[in-house]
């Protein structure tokens, strides 16, 4: 007789957990159900309780998220701005996914980015931006699909881009809205879900052997414009830190910068990423890299390469965005250890070292 109350029992909360996990919340357009920054407002408008969002985050209180579904309504924008969904959010770490409503119709309509340390890394992830036709006026639905590792993301019902790998840790943690440049939002909810079983779907070869996994970094520093020598090099103290899988190292996601979270406003910060090459002989080896924004290469502490790759710094249209093949230089060996050493600079958008030695 215990064992079948059990068993009923158990099977009563497995089938409430059941019916919660698939229920929807709609989080009301009122100040005391929001965390608000400092330019927002709640106004009737369209028949309808909107938030007028005009720079940063708000986020619902006491509220968690792990997986299931997000959505919001976005009024309608041409003016140059950008309205999205916020989740996991832990401290200054979180996942971001935004339409860019001026850009309707373009490549980089919709963008999918990891936060670190309150640092948006979207020059990192060109492969997570997608091309969307937005309605011209009226309300553009955002939705977001989170399951455990990956997400999908739809607008106006219509999926438009698969997340294979959300790339911070977070496994659940606070949601919520972002804007930049003044959004209107309305109707927003969620709806828990237990996750499937996750399968990656990108590419599982085996990494290159060439690529270069693991740098020794410094802190960051205000960078000046200066010069550096080898001793400089030898006073810092270096952590160990390993990269993503294709050997993108993004930098925000181990250190936190003297200037964040301002975009273009913020001042550039530098850190030092180390490697050392050892050669049986003195030989030459072909060294691929890319880098975002700004990037001084040392060899045994001579300077043998500068250059720029922020946004917008090759043109109006220069996104900044990275590729391992990009930049190439013939490194000089001598024989024992060489030290390979990066200054890498940045203002915003994303910073990051990517390098593979053949």
């Amino acid at each position: 007789m215990m064992k079948k109350l059990l068993y009923l029992l158990t099977a009563l909360l497995s089938y409430q957990l059941s019916i919660a996990q698939d229920t929807t919340t709609k989080i009301d357009m009122v100040a005391s159900s929001w965390d608000l920054p400092l330019e927002a407002t709640f106004e009737r408008f369209d028949h309808r309780e909107t938030l007028l969002l005009k720079s940063g985050r708000a986020m619902v209180k006491n509220q968690k998220f792990t997986n299931g579904t997000i959505e919001v309504d976005v009024y309608a924008n041409a003016i140059r701005s950008f309205a999205g969904i916020t989740f996991r959010k832990q401290k200054e770490n979180m996942e971001e996914v935004y339409m860019r409503l001026h850009k309707s119709n373009q490549v980089d309509a919709i963008q999918y980015t990891p936060i670190f340390n309150n640092e948006s890394n979207w020059q990192l992830f060109r492969e997570y931006q997608a091309r969307v036709s937005f309605k011209n006026a009226g309300w553009n639905t955002l939705r977001v699909e989170v399951n455990n590792k990956s997400a999908e993301v739809f607008v106006n019902d219509e999926k438009v881009m698969s997340i294979d790998q959300l790339v911070t840790d977070n496994g659940a943690g606070e949601i919520g809205l972002f804007a930049l440049f003044s959004n209107r939002f309305s109707n927003f909810r969620f709806t828990p879900k237990n996750a499937t079983e996750y399968t990656e779907t990108g590419d599982n070869n085996p990494i290159d052997p060439n690529i270069i996994t693991q740098w020794e970094i410094t802190n960051a520093k205000p960078y000046k414009g200066e010069e550096y020598q080898l001793d400089d090099f030898s006073k810092e103290e270096y952590t160990t830190v390993t990269t993503e899988k294709s050997g993108l190292l993004p930098i925000s996601k181990y250190i936190k910068k003297t200037s964040s979270g301002n975009f273009e406003q913020n001042k550039e910060d530098y850190i030092i990423a180390s490697t050392t090459v050892y050669s049986n002989s003195s030989e030459t080896k072909l060294f691929s890299f890319d880098y975002s924004d700004k990037i001084i290469v040392y060899l045994n502490g001579k300077a043998i390469f500068r250059g720029n790759n922020a946004f917008r710094a090759k043109g109006i249209q220069h996104m900044g965005h990275m590729g391992i093949d990009v930049n190439k230089l013939y490194l000089p060996l001598e024989k024992g250890e060489n030290k390979l050493q990066c200054v890498v600079i940045d203002k915003a958008n994303g910073w990051g070292l990517i390098a593979k030695l053949e």
